[in-house]
């Protein structure tokens, strides 16, 4: 039976899509102006509004409406569904998925990512390498329940601004985190965002943000990864991967980049890079 991936547009996922994945728009509000993240409202358009607008915007679920129309017209075509979404500690579109996929019992598979971004984009990734494998949709959301965990989202950001005006961080934490120029790291952890260091300048970001990784058990590049930035220009993000070539120049020759939109950059602000990927 065909398979259906469907997921959020906070998963950033590049286009152009392959036909299998369906994403769905949340839904981006500057003000009284509404827009639908990545359809009429693209990645750089959103960072050229959010540098010239005086108030945050404001980010809105998917709803279980719009899961539900997804759901019933891959079921009508015959497929069978794994929906991946945004952390459910992060965003309602979790609990909107599962509200819709009630109808559709042992049709529709719902994976809570855990993550947000390209760390929800590589378990989308690795949904699709199992479907190529011939794996069954219940079987592929098995396995990236048990896989999620395995998934590292480490960031860094130019500042807390962002996450303390949304609320994902205290004011405290956003405070230390803004004196002294000081460039924090963060990771998602069990669905959350966390702060793993701080430092003075973006050249000691880079260097905290490789020790991060290298922490962690070692990239898997058997299974997908990815780079993102946010903002109008990748310019801290290329200076970054030349300063951690060590890390993957001897595993690959290209890395995957891509930008994070306005479900994920309302919350971190411009001017972020991000690194996801499995551990081994």
């Amino acid at each position: 039976m065909p398979i259906r991936i469907i997921t959020d547009s906070a998963a950033d996922m590049p286009a152009p899509v392959r036909k299998e994945v369906t994403v769905l728009p949340m839904t981006i509000s500057f003000g009284d102006c509404h827009f639908q993240d990545g359809v009429d409202l693209s990645h750089r358009q959103f960072y050229e509004r959010l540098i010239e607008e005086d108030t945050l915007p404001v980010t809105s679920q998917v709803s279980p409406g719009q899961f539900g129309d997804a759901f019933k017209a891959a079921v009508a075509a015959g497929e069978t569904v794994v929906a991946v979404t945004l952390s459910k500690k992060l965003s309602g579109t979790w609990q909107s998925a599962c509200l819709a996929a009630e109808d559709y019992p042992g049709k529709v598979f719902v994976v809570d990512s855990g993550n947000a971004t390209i760390g929800e984009q590589v378990l989308v990734e690795r949904a699709l390498a199992l479907m190529d494998e011939g794996m069954e949709a219940e079987e592929i959301a098995r396995t990236l329940d048990r896989e999620k965990g395995e998934v590292r989202l480490i960031a860094l950001l130019d500042t807390l601004e962002y996450l303390k005006r949304g609320g994902r961080i205290s004011s405290t934490t956003a405070l230390v985190g803004g004196l002294l120029s000081v460039k924090p790291v963060v990771a998602v952890r069990e669905g959350e965002v966390v702060v793993l260091g701080k430092a003075r300048g973006s050249k000691n970001g880079n260097s905290l943000l490789v020790e991060e990784i290298e922490k962690t058990a070692g990239v898997d590049f058997s299974r997908p990864y990815r780079l993102g930035y946010t903002g109008l220009t990748d310019a801290l993000l290329q200076k970054y991967v030349h300063d951690s070539q060590a890390l993957w120049q001897q595993h690959t020759e290209s890395l995957p980049i891509c930008t994070v939109g306005g479900a994920i950059g309302t919350h971190v602000g411009p001017g972020a890079i991000a690194v996801a990927f499995f551990c081994k």
